[in-house]
């Protein structure tokens, strides 16, 4: 009944509030773009509503033959690892995920800034509706992905539609991400399976975020303290002289480096498409909260590898810049969002700003084409195809993902903002 209660309070004081909605420019893609993203997320937030349910991609096999070639392993004994294909019934049918799930906070954060880009009222009760769900997320200790789960819900929730109940839930939820740093090691750990004694991925850098957001909220020194050692730590550690990332680092209990590899990349000296995404986003973020020009710099250096390193005609890189490309190669819608989004911004603090917002520009233009925005009603209700989530573990392959959708609408917020205010 307590749980209850927090949730209608909660949804009672979001929808009290309205937002300051984006003047959208009138260019035909955008407007398509626009018009695609909302009918396909209103149309899965109406089929999923009372399931306590959130979309998170689609249900698909694998060739394992075909992720050899892709994988270029002698020692094949990594097929035991991946994921069983689903039955007959399920393939190409919504794969769906509970609150729990790392990627459950996306869905109401897509769904936020679709009401913020288009005023659509409904969206704007399906936003409130999905983010309430997760309110018992604030007591999860166990992941470092609280920050992707409540940060791109609640978090647009308070910029959008700001009250004192969903602070709690952010700071709450802060502090058990807090709890998860070891002050010897200088990070945060990331996963609590495996044989890694500390395990730290690239993917952490996008939780910072949350915990900037709470210092700002609450004036504590803490949440800024953790972010910025934390990011520190990983510049150090994870990034090659060429400005590639290691996908994990674990660490020792003194704080010196156990082993450097991979978990979803071609192999531990591979750049993973998304995990460069991940870089060059939380590296940007952190030098807009602290202006520490060495987090400039880190970033620039990232996207210019980025840049370097993409050869693809249309700059949806493929899942690993190591992989052998082919025409079958699979890409990663998810990793061009993402670097999208995040070279709008650093496009705003580099001085030779505008070649990263050129850049993002062509991503988005090329994501909001028939080759990769779905047309409404298809897609099984998601926006973006062709994404990979984790390809040497036979999962998420050619699919679209709900993460894909949700920096592809960040990415269309900032660059409207961006021509606004040109």
């Amino acid at each position: 009944m307590k749980r209850n209660s927090l949730l209608l309070a909660t949804a009672l004081l979001i929808g009290m509030t309205g937002c300051k909605n984006t003047p959208v420019q009138k260019e035909a893609w955008i407007s398509n773009a626009l018009d695609a993203a909302s009918y396909q997320l209103k149309s899965t937030a109406e089929e999923l509503s009372g399931t306590s349910k959130f979309p998170r991609s689609i249900h698909s096999g694998y060739d394992v033959n075909f992720l050899d070639t892709q994988l270029q392993r002698e020692n094949k004994a990594y097929i035991d690892s991946l994921h069983p294909n689903p039955e007959a019934l399920q393939l190409g049918q919504k794969r769906l995920c509970g609150i729990a799930d790392w990627t459950s906070g996306f869905f109401p954060g897509s769904l936020w800034y679709a009401y913020e880009l288009t005023g659509d009222e409904e969206l704007k009760k399906r936003a409130i509706e999905y983010t309430n769900i997760l309110n018992p997320i604030r007591e999860l200790k166990g992941t470092h992905d609280v920050g992707f789960m409540m940060n791109c819900s609640y978090g647009n929730a308070l910029r959008l539609a700001p009250n004192d109940t969903i602070k709690a839930v952010l700071v709450e939820t802060a502090d058990n991400l807090c709890a998860r740093f070891n002050p010897e090691i200088g990070c945060i750990r990331s996963w609590d399976f495996g044989a890694w004694n500390f395990p730290v991925i690239i993917d952490n850098m996008m939780n910072l975020d949350l915990l900037f957001n709470v210092y700002k909220l609450t004036g504590n020194e803490k949440y800024k303290n953790v972010a910025v050692k934390h990011a520190q730590t990983t510049m150090k550690n994870h990034f090659r002289p060429d400005y590639t990332s290691y996908h994990v680092v674990s660490y020792n209990n003194d704080g010196s480096v156990e082993i450097k590899q991979t978990h979803q990349g071609k192999n531990a000296e591979s750049a993973w498409s998304r995990g460069q995404a991940w870089g060059v986003y939380g590296y940007t973020s952190c030098y807009r909260e602290t202006r520490d020009t060495a987090f400039l710099q880190e970033a620039v250096h990232i996207a210019d590898m980025i840049m370097e390193r993409v050869k693809t005609d249309d700059l949806i890189p493929y899942w690993d810049y190591d992989a052998p490309a082919g025409e079958k190669t699979p890409r990663d819608a998810s990793a061009a969002a993402v670097t999208a989004s995040a070279f709008l911004e650093l496009s705003t603090f580099a001085p030779d700003g505008k070649k990263y917002s050129d850049y993002a520009e062509t991503i988005l233009k090329n994501l909001s084409g028939p080759k990769y925005l779905a047309a409404k009603g298809s897609n099984q209700g998601y926006v973006l195809m062709h994404s990979t989530g984790s390809l040497p573990h036979g999962s998420e392959i050619d699919v679209p993902l709900n993460y894909a959708d949700y920096y592809y609408m960040e990415a269309l917020k900032r660059y409207i903002d961006l021509k606004n205010k040109r």
